[in-house]
């Protein structure tokens, strides 16, 4: 049974910096879209970044060259590097898994709908300014 485990979650000030991780076990696809989705209290969750098994990458525009997410093949572990960040980016975390998703389908808005998405627990970002 595979699984994601997300940490690096926490509190910092407006204008700081996060690393979020996510471990991911026991998947073996060759094809596959992961992803970094957010949720904040009484919102939908929505995409932040994705990352296709080919290596593309989608970036939701509220977090554009600030947000940074790259897959270590060799540890099975998806990172989000958060820079500048904003009170708005206030959430939790999921890290997800959609296997055999193209690298076209693999973006902020179609992934996180897409059939068989394997989500992680969640991890907490506080932002306060």
């Amino acid at each position: 049974q595979g699984q994601l485990v997300e940490s690096g979650g926490g509190s910092v000030l407006s204008g700081g910096s996060l690393r979020l991780s996510c471990a991911a076990s026991g998947y073996t696809y060759s094809r596959y879209c992961m992803g970094w989705f957010r949720q904040a209290p009484g919102k939908e969750r929505e995409g932040v970044a994705t990352v296709a098994s080919n290596g593309d990458t989608n970036y939701a525009d509220s977090v554009k060259g600030r947000f940074t997410i790259s897959l270590d093949n060799a540890k099975n572990t998806l990172i989000l590097e958060m820079n500048s960040l904003k009170p708005e980016d206030t959430a939790m975390y999921y890290c997800a898994i959609v296997p055999g998703l193209s690298s076209a389908s693999c973006t902020v808005s179609v992934a996180r709908r897409s059939f068989g998405v394997i989500w992680g627990q969640g991890t907490q970002v506080t932002v306060s300014s």
